[in-house]
Protein backbone atom coordinates (compact mmCIF):
# COMPACT_ATOMS: atom_id res chain seq x y z
CA UNK A 1 0.00 0.00 0.00
CA UNK A 2 1.31 3.40 -0.97
CA UNK A 3 1.76 5.72 2.02
CA UNK A 4 4.21 8.21 0.50
CA UNK A 5 3.64 11.78 1.76
CA UNK A 6 4.70 13.25 -1.58
CA UNK A 7 1.19 13.41 -3.01
CA UNK A 8 -0.63 16.66 -2.32
CA UNK A 9 -3.34 16.59 0.29
CA UNK A 10 -6.19 17.58 -2.08
CA UNK A 11 -5.53 14.47 -4.20
CA UNK A 12 -6.14 12.30 -1.16
CA UNK A 13 -9.76 13.39 -1.05
CA UNK A 14 -10.41 13.68 -4.76
CA UNK A 15 -12.62 10.65 -4.56
CA UNK A 16 -15.05 12.64 -2.43
CA UNK A 17 -15.21 15.50 -4.90
CA UNK A 18 -15.78 13.39 -7.98
CA UNK A 19 -18.99 14.33 -9.75
CA UNK A 20 -21.63 11.68 -10.08
CA UNK A 21 -22.83 10.64 -13.51
CA UNK A 22 -26.54 10.64 -14.33
CA UNK A 23 -28.16 7.48 -12.99
CA UNK A 24 -29.32 6.26 -16.41
CA UNK A 25 -25.87 6.71 -17.97
CA UNK A 26 -24.06 5.04 -15.06
CA UNK A 27 -26.56 2.16 -15.04
CA UNK A 28 -26.10 1.58 -18.76
CA UNK A 29 -22.32 1.52 -18.41
CA UNK A 30 -22.52 -0.94 -15.53
CA UNK A 31 -24.78 -3.23 -17.54
CA UNK A 32 -22.42 -3.18 -20.51
CA UNK A 33 -19.48 -3.96 -18.25
CA UNK A 34 -21.39 -6.81 -16.65
CA UNK A 35 -22.21 -8.22 -20.09
CA UNK A 36 -18.53 -7.94 -21.06
CA UNK A 37 -17.32 -9.70 -17.90
CA UNK A 38 -19.97 -12.39 -18.15
CA UNK A 39 -19.23 -13.11 -21.83
CA UNK A 40 -15.50 -13.31 -21.10
CA UNK A 41 -16.02 -15.70 -18.19
CA UNK A 42 -18.37 -17.89 -20.21
CA UNK A 43 -15.84 -18.10 -23.02
CA UNK A 44 -12.93 -18.97 -20.71
CA UNK A 45 -14.97 -21.48 -18.72
CA UNK A 46 -16.72 -23.12 -21.68
CA UNK A 47 -14.75 -26.42 -21.34
CA UNK A 48 -15.72 -26.61 -17.66
CA UNK A 49 -19.45 -25.88 -17.74
CA UNK A 50 -20.70 -29.48 -17.86
CA UNK A 51 -18.31 -30.96 -15.31
CA UNK A 52 -19.93 -32.89 -12.43
CA UNK A 53 -19.77 -31.38 -8.98
CA UNK A 54 -16.53 -31.37 -7.00
CA UNK A 55 -15.70 -31.93 -3.32
CA UNK A 56 -17.64 -29.42 -1.12
CA UNK A 57 -20.00 -28.74 -4.02
CA UNK A 58 -21.10 -32.37 -3.93
CA UNK A 59 -20.85 -32.67 -0.16
CA UNK A 60 -22.88 -29.67 0.98
CA UNK A 61 -23.78 -26.77 -1.28
CA UNK A 62 -25.48 -28.60 -4.14
CA UNK A 63 -27.42 -30.95 -1.80
CA UNK A 64 -28.52 -27.95 0.29
CA UNK A 65 -29.65 -26.04 -2.81
CA UNK A 66 -31.37 -29.14 -4.18
CA UNK A 67 -33.29 -29.64 -0.94
CA UNK A 68 -34.50 -26.06 -1.17
CA UNK A 69 -35.39 -26.58 -4.84
CA UNK A 70 -37.39 -29.76 -4.16
CA UNK A 71 -38.96 -29.07 -0.78
CA UNK A 72 -38.71 -25.34 -0.18
CA UNK A 73 -36.89 -25.85 3.12
CA UNK A 74 -34.04 -23.53 4.06
CA UNK A 75 -32.52 -26.20 6.31
CA UNK A 76 -30.77 -28.99 4.35
CA UNK A 77 -32.28 -32.46 4.77
CA UNK A 78 -29.95 -34.64 2.68
CA UNK A 79 -26.80 -33.42 4.43
CA UNK A 80 -26.11 -32.20 7.99
CA UNK A 81 -26.66 -28.45 8.24
CA UNK A 82 -23.58 -26.28 8.58
CA UNK A 83 -25.71 -23.20 9.33
CA UNK A 84 -24.40 -21.34 6.30
CA UNK A 85 -26.89 -18.60 5.35
CA UNK A 86 -29.10 -19.66 2.43
CA UNK A 87 -28.76 -16.76 -0.03
CA UNK A 88 -26.60 -18.50 -2.64
CA UNK A 89 -28.52 -21.78 -2.33
CA UNK A 90 -31.81 -19.90 -2.80
CA UNK A 91 -30.35 -18.20 -5.87
CA UNK A 92 -29.42 -21.59 -7.37
CA UNK A 93 -32.83 -23.05 -6.55
CA UNK A 94 -34.44 -20.15 -8.40
CA UNK A 95 -32.13 -20.69 -11.41
CA UNK A 96 -33.09 -24.38 -11.51
CA UNK A 97 -36.77 -23.47 -11.21
CA UNK A 98 -36.48 -21.14 -14.21
CA UNK A 99 -34.13 -23.12 -16.47
CA UNK A 100 -34.12 -26.70 -15.17
CA UNK A 101 -31.72 -28.70 -13.06
CA UNK A 102 -28.37 -29.31 -14.78
CA UNK A 103 -24.70 -28.63 -14.20
CA UNK A 104 -24.74 -26.26 -17.19
CA UNK A 105 -27.43 -24.11 -15.55
CA UNK A 106 -25.62 -24.28 -12.21
CA UNK A 107 -22.25 -23.21 -13.50
CA UNK A 108 -23.71 -20.50 -15.74
CA UNK A 109 -25.58 -19.09 -12.75
CA UNK A 110 -22.39 -19.06 -10.69
CA UNK A 111 -20.51 -17.33 -13.51
CA UNK A 112 -23.16 -14.62 -13.49
CA UNK A 113 -22.40 -14.07 -9.80
CA UNK A 114 -18.69 -13.99 -10.61
CA UNK A 115 -19.22 -11.36 -13.32
CA UNK A 116 -21.28 -9.32 -10.88
CA UNK A 117 -18.44 -9.61 -8.34
CA UNK A 118 -15.88 -8.41 -10.89
CA UNK A 119 -18.18 -5.50 -11.67
CA UNK A 120 -18.24 -4.59 -7.97
CA UNK A 121 -14.45 -4.79 -7.81
CA UNK A 122 -14.15 -2.63 -10.93
CA UNK A 123 -16.42 -0.01 -9.42
CA UNK A 124 -14.54 -0.07 -6.12
CA UNK A 125 -11.19 0.29 -7.91
CA UNK A 126 -12.52 3.10 -10.09
CA UNK A 127 -13.79 5.03 -7.07
CA UNK A 128 -10.70 4.45 -4.92
CA UNK A 129 -8.09 4.89 -7.68
CA UNK A 130 -8.70 5.50 -11.39
CA UNK A 131 -9.77 3.81 -14.60
CA UNK A 132 -6.42 2.26 -15.67
CA UNK A 133 -5.92 0.78 -12.20
CA UNK A 134 -9.50 -0.52 -12.21
CA UNK A 135 -9.02 -2.34 -15.52
CA UNK A 136 -5.68 -3.84 -14.48
CA UNK A 137 -6.95 -4.92 -11.05
CA UNK A 138 -10.09 -6.53 -12.44
CA UNK A 139 -8.13 -8.42 -15.10
CA UNK A 140 -5.60 -9.74 -12.59
CA UNK A 141 -8.28 -10.87 -10.15
CA UNK A 142 -10.22 -12.62 -12.91
CA UNK A 143 -7.05 -14.55 -13.86
CA UNK A 144 -5.93 -15.26 -10.31
CA UNK A 145 -6.21 -19.08 -10.18
CA UNK A 146 -8.25 -19.25 -6.96
CA UNK A 147 -10.77 -16.69 -8.23
CA UNK A 148 -10.90 -18.25 -11.69
CA UNK A 149 -11.71 -21.76 -10.50
CA UNK A 150 -14.17 -20.58 -7.88
CA UNK A 151 -16.05 -18.55 -10.51
CA UNK A 152 -18.03 -21.52 -11.83
CA UNK A 153 -18.07 -23.65 -8.68
CA UNK A 154 -20.95 -23.86 -6.21
CA UNK A 155 -19.23 -22.24 -3.26
CA UNK A 156 -20.26 -19.23 -1.20
CA UNK A 157 -16.92 -17.48 -0.69
CA UNK A 158 -16.76 -15.76 -4.08
CA UNK A 159 -20.35 -14.40 -3.97
CA UNK A 160 -19.67 -13.13 -0.43
CA UNK A 161 -16.53 -11.45 -1.74
CA UNK A 162 -18.46 -9.87 -4.60
CA UNK A 163 -21.11 -8.38 -2.33
CA UNK A 164 -18.29 -7.13 -0.08
CA UNK A 165 -16.71 -5.31 -3.05
CA UNK A 166 -20.03 -3.60 -3.77
CA UNK A 167 -20.40 -2.76 -0.08
CA UNK A 168 -16.90 -1.26 0.14
CA UNK A 169 -17.59 0.82 -2.98
CA UNK A 170 -20.81 2.08 -1.38
CA UNK A 171 -18.95 2.75 1.88
CA UNK A 172 -16.32 4.90 0.15
CA UNK A 173 -18.90 6.65 -2.03
CA UNK A 174 -21.26 7.28 0.90
CA UNK A 175 -19.13 10.24 1.99
CA UNK A 176 -19.89 11.84 -1.37
CA UNK A 177 -23.41 10.60 -2.04
CA UNK A 178 -24.64 10.59 1.56
CA UNK A 179 -26.47 7.28 1.05
CA UNK A 180 -25.19 5.02 3.84
CA UNK A 181 -28.12 2.64 3.42
CA UNK A 182 -26.45 1.25 0.27
CA UNK A 183 -23.54 -0.16 2.24
CA UNK A 184 -26.00 -1.64 4.74
CA UNK A 185 -27.77 -3.49 1.91
CA UNK A 186 -24.58 -4.85 0.32
CA UNK A 187 -22.94 -5.85 3.61
CA UNK A 188 -26.19 -7.60 4.61
CA UNK A 189 -26.25 -9.55 1.35
CA UNK A 190 -22.59 -10.47 1.82
CA UNK A 191 -23.28 -11.83 5.31
CA UNK A 192 -26.29 -13.77 4.02
CA UNK A 193 -24.05 -15.30 1.36
CA UNK A 194 -21.50 -16.40 3.97
CA UNK A 195 -21.46 -15.60 7.65
CA UNK A 196 -17.78 -14.64 7.80
CA UNK A 197 -18.46 -11.67 5.49
CA UNK A 198 -19.73 -9.86 8.59
CA UNK A 199 -16.05 -9.34 9.41
CA UNK A 200 -15.81 -6.48 6.89
CA UNK A 201 -18.48 -4.16 8.36
CA UNK A 202 -17.36 -4.99 11.90
CA UNK A 203 -13.75 -4.12 11.02
CA UNK A 204 -14.87 -0.82 9.47
CA UNK A 205 -17.05 -0.16 12.51
CA UNK A 206 -14.00 -0.54 14.75
CA UNK A 207 -11.94 1.75 12.52
CA UNK A 208 -14.67 4.40 12.32
CA UNK A 209 -15.20 4.23 16.08
CA UNK A 210 -11.48 4.72 16.64
CA UNK A 211 -11.57 7.76 14.37
CA UNK A 212 -14.53 9.17 16.27
CA UNK A 213 -12.76 8.76 19.62
CA UNK A 214 -9.49 10.24 18.33
CA UNK A 215 -11.24 13.33 16.98
CA UNK A 216 -13.28 13.72 20.14
CA UNK A 217 -10.17 13.59 22.30
CA UNK A 218 -8.37 16.18 20.15
CA UNK A 219 -11.20 18.73 19.98
CA UNK A 220 -10.30 20.29 23.29
CA UNK A 221 -6.89 21.36 21.98
CA UNK A 222 -6.74 24.66 20.08
CA UNK A 223 -3.29 23.96 18.66
CA UNK A 224 -3.01 21.14 16.15
CA UNK A 225 0.16 19.11 16.34
CA UNK A 226 1.78 17.48 13.31
CA UNK A 227 0.76 14.08 14.69
CA UNK A 228 -2.87 15.17 14.88
CA UNK A 229 -2.76 16.42 11.28
CA UNK A 230 -1.36 13.05 10.21
CA UNK A 231 -4.14 11.26 12.07
CA UNK A 232 -6.67 13.44 10.29
CA UNK A 233 -5.24 12.28 6.96
CA UNK A 234 -5.44 8.61 7.95
CA UNK A 235 -8.87 8.63 9.56
CA UNK A 236 -12.12 8.63 7.53
CA UNK A 237 -13.43 12.08 6.53
CA UNK A 238 -15.14 13.84 9.41
CA UNK A 239 -18.92 13.75 9.37
CA UNK A 240 -21.49 15.32 11.65
CA UNK A 241 -23.45 12.10 11.99
CA UNK A 242 -22.07 8.95 13.66
CA UNK A 243 -21.96 7.15 10.33
CA UNK A 244 -20.24 4.16 11.89
CA UNK A 245 -23.52 3.07 13.51
CA UNK A 246 -24.78 1.99 10.08
CA UNK A 247 -22.03 -0.62 9.97
CA UNK A 248 -23.68 -2.56 12.78
CA UNK A 249 -26.99 -2.98 10.95
CA UNK A 250 -25.83 -5.95 8.74
CA UNK A 251 -25.57 -7.99 11.93
CA UNK A 252 -29.38 -7.95 12.21
CA UNK A 253 -30.33 -10.17 9.21
CA UNK A 254 -27.47 -12.56 10.02
CA UNK A 255 -28.64 -12.83 13.63
CA UNK A 256 -32.19 -13.44 12.37
CA UNK A 257 -30.95 -16.34 10.23
CA UNK A 258 -29.12 -17.92 13.16
CA UNK A 259 -32.18 -17.53 15.34
CA UNK A 260 -34.27 -19.27 12.69
CA UNK A 261 -31.68 -22.03 12.29
CA UNK A 262 -31.57 -22.60 16.04
CA UNK A 263 -35.35 -22.78 16.25
CA UNK A 264 -35.43 -25.47 13.54
CA UNK A 265 -32.39 -27.57 14.46
CA UNK A 266 -31.45 -26.82 18.05
CA UNK A 267 -27.94 -25.89 16.87
CA UNK A 268 -26.79 -22.30 16.56
CA UNK A 269 -23.62 -22.62 14.46
CA UNK A 270 -24.28 -25.85 12.61
CA UNK A 271 -24.09 -29.52 13.52
CA UNK A 272 -21.73 -30.40 16.41
CA UNK A 273 -19.11 -32.04 14.17
CA UNK A 274 -18.93 -28.92 11.99
CA UNK A 275 -18.46 -26.69 15.04
CA UNK A 276 -15.85 -29.02 16.54
CA UNK A 277 -13.82 -29.17 13.32
CA UNK A 278 -13.97 -25.46 12.46
CA UNK A 279 -13.98 -23.80 15.89
CA UNK A 280 -13.28 -25.98 18.92
CA UNK A 281 -10.36 -27.87 17.37
CA UNK A 282 -8.70 -24.74 15.94
CA UNK A 283 -8.54 -22.47 19.00
CA UNK A 284 -5.12 -23.74 19.96
CA UNK A 285 -2.39 -21.15 20.71
CA UNK A 286 0.18 -23.44 19.11
CA UNK A 287 -1.83 -23.77 15.89
CA UNK A 288 -2.58 -20.08 15.33
CA UNK A 289 1.00 -18.97 14.39
CA UNK A 290 1.23 -21.69 11.72
CA UNK A 291 -2.23 -20.83 10.37
CA UNK A 292 -1.26 -17.14 10.41
CA UNK A 293 1.84 -17.85 8.32
CA UNK A 294 -0.28 -19.80 5.82
CA UNK A 295 -2.84 -16.98 5.64
CA UNK A 296 -0.14 -14.39 4.98
CA UNK A 297 1.26 -16.59 2.22
CA UNK A 298 -2.20 -16.88 0.66
CA UNK A 299 -2.57 -13.11 0.90
CA UNK A 300 0.80 -12.08 -0.52
CA UNK A 301 2.50 -15.01 -2.24
CA UNK A 302 0.14 -17.78 -3.34
CA UNK A 303 0.12 -18.78 -7.06
CA UNK A 304 2.26 -15.92 -8.34
CA UNK A 305 1.06 -13.23 -5.92
CA UNK A 306 4.63 -13.01 -4.66
CA UNK A 307 5.65 -11.46 -8.00
CA UNK A 308 3.13 -8.65 -7.60
CA UNK A 309 3.99 -8.17 -3.93
CA UNK A 310 7.72 -7.99 -4.64
CA UNK A 311 7.19 -5.56 -7.52
CA UNK A 312 4.98 -3.36 -5.35
CA UNK A 313 7.49 -3.30 -2.49
CA UNK A 314 10.36 -2.42 -4.83
CA UNK A 315 8.24 0.32 -6.41
CA UNK A 316 7.90 1.96 -2.99
CA UNK A 317 11.56 2.96 -3.22
CA UNK A 318 10.88 4.97 -6.37
CA UNK A 319 9.47 8.52 -6.42
CA UNK A 320 5.98 9.03 -7.83
CA UNK A 321 5.68 9.69 -11.57
CA UNK A 322 4.92 13.27 -12.52
CA UNK A 323 1.96 14.31 -14.68
CA UNK A 324 1.12 17.92 -15.54
CA UNK A 325 3.64 19.16 -13.01
CA UNK A 326 2.22 17.17 -10.09
CA UNK A 327 2.83 13.75 -8.62
CA UNK A 328 0.51 10.97 -9.70
CA UNK A 329 -2.22 10.65 -7.04
CA UNK A 330 -2.41 7.67 -4.74
CA UNK A 331 -5.39 5.89 -3.24
CA UNK A 332 -6.40 8.20 -0.36
CA UNK A 333 -4.72 7.04 2.82
CA UNK A 334 -8.00 6.82 4.73
CA UNK A 335 -9.31 4.39 2.09
CA UNK A 336 -6.11 2.36 2.33
CA UNK A 337 -6.52 2.30 6.12
CA UNK A 338 -10.12 1.13 5.74
CA UNK A 339 -9.00 -1.68 3.42
CA UNK A 340 -6.23 -2.58 5.85
CA UNK A 341 -8.69 -2.88 8.73
CA UNK A 342 -10.74 -5.39 6.71
CA UNK A 343 -7.63 -7.32 5.66
CA UNK A 344 -6.35 -7.56 9.23
CA UNK A 345 -9.74 -8.72 10.49
CA UNK A 346 -9.82 -11.54 7.94
CA UNK A 347 -6.23 -12.60 8.55
CA UNK A 348 -6.69 -12.68 12.33
CA UNK A 349 -10.06 -14.44 12.30
CA UNK A 350 -9.18 -16.97 9.62
CA UNK A 351 -5.97 -17.83 11.47
CA UNK A 352 -7.97 -18.80 14.55
CA UNK A 353 -11.09 -20.36 13.01
CA UNK A 354 -11.53 -22.86 10.20
CA UNK A 355 -10.39 -26.46 10.21
CA UNK A 356 -9.18 -26.37 6.60
CA UNK A 357 -6.92 -23.41 5.81
CA UNK A 358 -8.42 -22.94 2.35
CA UNK A 359 -7.31 -20.11 0.07
CA UNK A 360 -10.88 -19.38 -1.04
CA UNK A 361 -11.68 -18.07 2.45
CA UNK A 362 -9.41 -15.09 1.69
CA UNK A 363 -11.15 -14.09 -1.55
CA UNK A 364 -12.81 -11.00 -0.02
CA UNK A 365 -9.41 -9.44 0.82
CA UNK A 366 -6.85 -10.72 -1.72
CA UNK A 367 -8.34 -8.41 -4.43
CA UNK A 368 -7.93 -5.45 -2.05
CA UNK A 369 -4.21 -6.22 -1.80
CA UNK A 370 -4.00 -6.57 -5.58
CA UNK A 371 -5.73 -3.20 -5.97
CA UNK A 372 -3.30 -1.47 -3.60
CA UNK A 373 -0.24 -3.00 -5.29
CA UNK A 374 -1.44 -2.21 -8.82
CA UNK A 375 -2.14 1.37 -7.77
CA UNK A 376 1.38 1.64 -6.35
CA UNK A 377 2.89 0.36 -9.61
CA UNK A 378 0.74 2.75 -11.67
CA UNK A 379 1.84 5.68 -9.53
CA UNK A 380 5.57 4.94 -9.33
CA UNK A 381 6.67 2.81 -12.29
CA UNK A 382 6.70 4.10 -15.84
CA UNK A 383 6.27 0.71 -17.49
CA UNK A 384 3.83 -0.62 -14.92
CA UNK A 385 1.72 -2.31 -17.59
CA UNK A 386 4.58 -4.68 -18.40
CA UNK A 387 4.75 -5.78 -14.76
CA UNK A 388 0.99 -6.30 -14.63
CA UNK A 389 1.21 -8.29 -17.86
CA UNK A 390 3.96 -10.50 -16.42
CA UNK A 391 1.88 -11.17 -13.30
CA UNK A 392 -1.13 -11.98 -15.49
CA UNK A 393 0.97 -14.52 -17.39
CA UNK A 394 2.11 -16.05 -14.09
CA UNK A 395 -1.51 -16.33 -12.93
CA UNK A 396 -2.56 -17.97 -16.19
CA UNK A 397 0.35 -20.41 -15.98
CA UNK A 398 -0.65 -21.25 -12.41
CA UNK A 399 -4.00 -22.45 -13.67
CA UNK A 400 -2.38 -25.25 -15.65
CA UNK A 401 0.81 -26.04 -13.71
CA UNK A 402 0.83 -27.25 -10.12
CA UNK A 403 3.11 -25.44 -7.66
CA UNK A 404 6.04 -27.21 -5.96
CA UNK A 405 4.17 -27.28 -2.65
CA UNK A 406 0.96 -28.84 -1.39
CA UNK A 407 -2.24 -27.01 -2.28
CA UNK A 408 -5.97 -27.55 -2.43
CA UNK A 409 -7.10 -29.10 -5.73
CA UNK A 410 -9.83 -26.49 -6.09
CA UNK A 411 -7.27 -23.67 -6.37
CA UNK A 412 -6.37 -24.34 -10.00
CA UNK A 413 -7.46 -26.65 -12.82
CA UNK A 414 -6.27 -29.67 -10.86
CA UNK A 415 -9.92 -29.94 -9.80
CA UNK A 416 -10.82 -30.69 -13.41
CA UNK A 417 -8.29 -33.55 -13.48
CA UNK A 418 -9.92 -34.93 -10.33
CA UNK A 419 -13.42 -34.76 -11.82
CA UNK A 420 -12.38 -36.33 -15.12
CA UNK A 421 -10.66 -39.27 -13.44
CA UNK A 422 -13.52 -39.86 -11.01
CA UNK A 423 -16.12 -39.69 -13.78
CA UNK A 424 -14.17 -42.25 -15.84
CA UNK A 425 -13.74 -44.55 -12.83
CA UNK A 426 -17.45 -44.31 -12.06
CA UNK A 427 -18.33 -45.25 -15.64
CA UNK A 428 -15.91 -48.17 -15.44
CA UNK A 429 -17.60 -49.41 -12.28
CA UNK A 430 -21.03 -49.05 -13.87
CA UNK A 431 -20.00 -51.11 -16.90
CA UNK A 432 -17.83 -53.74 -15.21
CA UNK A 433 -19.35 -54.07 -11.73
CA UNK A 434 -22.96 -52.84 -11.74
CA UNK A 435 -24.73 -53.11 -8.43
CA UNK A 436 -21.72 -54.20 -6.37
CA UNK A 437 -20.91 -52.97 -2.88
CA UNK A 438 -18.10 -50.39 -3.05
CA UNK A 439 -15.69 -49.38 -0.30
CA UNK A 440 -14.41 -45.82 -0.73
CA UNK A 441 -13.98 -42.48 1.04
CA UNK A 442 -15.80 -39.17 0.81
CA UNK A 443 -16.47 -37.47 -1.58
CA UNK A 444 -16.44 -40.51 -3.89
CA UNK A 445 -18.98 -42.12 -1.55
CA UNK A 446 -21.48 -39.39 -2.53
CA UNK A 447 -20.44 -39.48 -6.18
CA UNK A 448 -21.35 -43.17 -6.44
CA UNK A 449 -24.56 -43.07 -4.42
CA UNK A 450 -26.14 -39.79 -5.62
CA UNK A 451 -26.77 -39.85 -9.40
CA UNK A 452 -27.79 -36.19 -9.49
CA UNK A 453 -24.17 -35.21 -8.80
CA UNK A 454 -23.35 -36.28 -12.36
CA UNK A 455 -21.06 -39.30 -11.92
CA UNK A 456 -23.37 -42.34 -12.22
CA UNK A 457 -26.62 -43.09 -14.02
CA UNK A 458 -29.87 -42.64 -12.13
CA UNK A 459 -30.60 -46.35 -12.60
CA UNK A 460 -27.19 -47.48 -11.30
CA UNK A 461 -26.36 -45.94 -7.92
CA UNK A 462 -23.97 -48.05 -5.85
CA UNK A 463 -24.22 -49.33 -2.32
CA UNK A 464 -21.31 -47.67 -0.56
CA UNK A 465 -19.33 -48.44 2.56
CA UNK A 466 -17.43 -45.34 3.62
CA UNK A 467 -14.07 -44.95 5.37
CA UNK A 468 -12.43 -41.66 6.34
CA UNK A 469 -9.43 -41.83 4.00
CA UNK A 470 -6.84 -44.22 2.60
CA UNK A 471 -4.26 -43.94 5.35
CA UNK A 472 -2.75 -47.11 6.78
CA UNK A 473 -4.94 -46.91 9.91
CA UNK A 474 -8.18 -46.70 7.91
CA UNK A 475 -7.20 -49.50 5.53
CA UNK A 476 -6.37 -51.73 8.51
CA UNK A 477 -9.90 -51.09 9.81
CA UNK A 478 -11.32 -51.98 6.40
CA UNK A 479 -9.53 -55.33 6.46
CA UNK A 480 -11.77 -56.45 9.30
CA UNK A 481 -14.96 -55.92 7.31
CA UNK A 482 -14.06 -57.47 3.96
CA UNK A 483 -17.32 -59.38 3.82
CA UNK A 484 -19.28 -56.09 3.54
CA UNK A 485 -17.88 -54.92 0.17
CA UNK A 486 -16.77 -56.35 -3.16
CA UNK A 487 -14.81 -53.57 -4.86
CA UNK A 488 -12.65 -50.72 -3.56
CA UNK A 489 -12.41 -47.31 -5.24
CA UNK A 490 -9.25 -45.60 -4.00
CA UNK A 491 -7.93 -42.18 -4.99
CA UNK A 492 -5.47 -39.50 -3.93
CA UNK A 493 -7.25 -37.24 -1.45
CA UNK A 494 -4.36 -34.74 -1.30
CA UNK A 495 -1.90 -33.44 -3.84
CA UNK A 496 1.65 -34.62 -3.14
CA UNK A 497 4.34 -32.52 -4.87
CA UNK A 498 6.86 -34.79 -6.60
CA UNK A 499 9.94 -33.00 -5.25
CA UNK A 500 8.73 -30.95 -2.26
CA UNK A 501 11.50 -30.47 0.29
CA UNK A 502 9.23 -30.02 3.30
CA UNK A 503 7.13 -33.11 2.63
CA UNK A 504 9.81 -35.39 4.07
CA UNK A 505 10.62 -33.18 7.05
CA UNK A 506 9.30 -35.10 10.06
CA UNK A 507 8.76 -32.05 12.27
CA UNK A 508 6.62 -30.32 9.61
CA UNK A 509 4.65 -33.50 8.98
CA UNK A 510 3.88 -33.84 12.68
CA UNK A 511 2.66 -30.22 12.79
CA UNK A 512 0.36 -30.79 9.81
CA UNK A 513 -0.98 -34.03 11.24
CA UNK A 514 -1.67 -32.47 14.63
CA UNK A 515 -3.18 -29.15 13.60
CA UNK A 516 -4.38 -29.47 9.99
CA UNK A 517 -5.71 -33.01 9.61
CA UNK A 518 -2.91 -34.14 7.31
CA UNK A 519 -2.48 -37.80 6.39
CA UNK A 520 -0.64 -39.79 3.74
CA UNK A 521 -2.64 -42.00 1.41
CA UNK A 522 -1.31 -45.47 0.78
CA UNK A 523 -0.61 -46.22 -2.87
CA UNK A 524 -3.05 -48.53 -4.72
CA UNK A 525 -0.53 -51.39 -4.74
CA UNK A 526 -0.17 -51.24 -0.96
CA UNK A 527 -3.94 -51.05 -0.47
CA UNK A 528 -4.54 -54.01 -2.79
CA UNK A 529 -1.95 -56.09 -0.94
CA UNK A 530 -3.40 -55.28 2.49
CA UNK A 531 -7.00 -55.97 1.45
CA UNK A 532 -6.24 -59.01 -0.68
CA UNK A 533 -7.36 -57.63 -4.03
CA UNK A 534 -6.27 -56.98 -7.60
CA UNK A 535 -6.02 -53.59 -9.33
CA UNK A 536 -8.34 -53.83 -12.34
CA UNK A 537 -8.27 -50.17 -13.39
CA UNK A 538 -5.86 -47.34 -12.64
CA UNK A 539 -5.39 -43.80 -13.96
CA UNK A 540 -2.88 -41.09 -13.13
CA UNK A 541 -2.97 -37.45 -14.18
CA UNK A 542 -0.77 -34.52 -13.12
CA UNK A 543 0.11 -35.85 -9.70
CA UNK A 544 -3.30 -37.39 -8.92
CA UNK A 545 -4.34 -41.03 -9.19
CA UNK A 546 -7.40 -43.25 -8.88
CA UNK A 547 -7.76 -47.03 -8.96
CA UNK A 548 -10.40 -49.75 -8.80
CA UNK A 549 -9.48 -52.82 -6.76
CA UNK A 550 -11.49 -56.05 -6.94
CA UNK A 551 -11.30 -58.38 -3.96
CA UNK A 552 -9.95 -61.87 -4.56
CA UNK A 553 -12.73 -64.13 -3.25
Amino acid sequence: MDHSPMAARPAAHSVLKEKSQPASSAGGQLFLLFALFFAGLMLLHSPLLRLPYFWDEAGYYVPAARDLFLTGTLIPQSTPSNAHPPLVMAYLALAWRLFGYSTLVTRTAMLALSAFSLLGLFRLSRIAANLPVAWATTALVALYPVYFTQSSMVQVDLPAAGFTFWALAAYVASYREDRPWKQVLWFSLAALAKETAILAPLALFGWELLGYLVRRSSKGSSKKSRKEIRWKEILPPEDRRPRWLYLLLPVVPLAAWYAYHYSKTGFLLGNPEFVRYNVAATLNPLRVPFALAMRLWQLLGYFGLYLLTLAGLLAMFRPPQMANGAAQPRIPIWIQAAFLSVVLAYVAFMSAVGGAVLARYMLPVVPLVILALVSTLWRRVRYWKLIVGAVAIAFAAGLFSNPPYGFSLEDNLAYRDYIVMHAEASRFLGLRYPGVRVLTAWPASDELSRPWLGYVNASQPFRVLRIEDFSAAQIDLAVRGREHYDVILVFSTKYQPPHARLENWDAWLRIKEKFFGYHRDLLPEDIAQRLGGTIVERKQLNGQWIAVIALDR
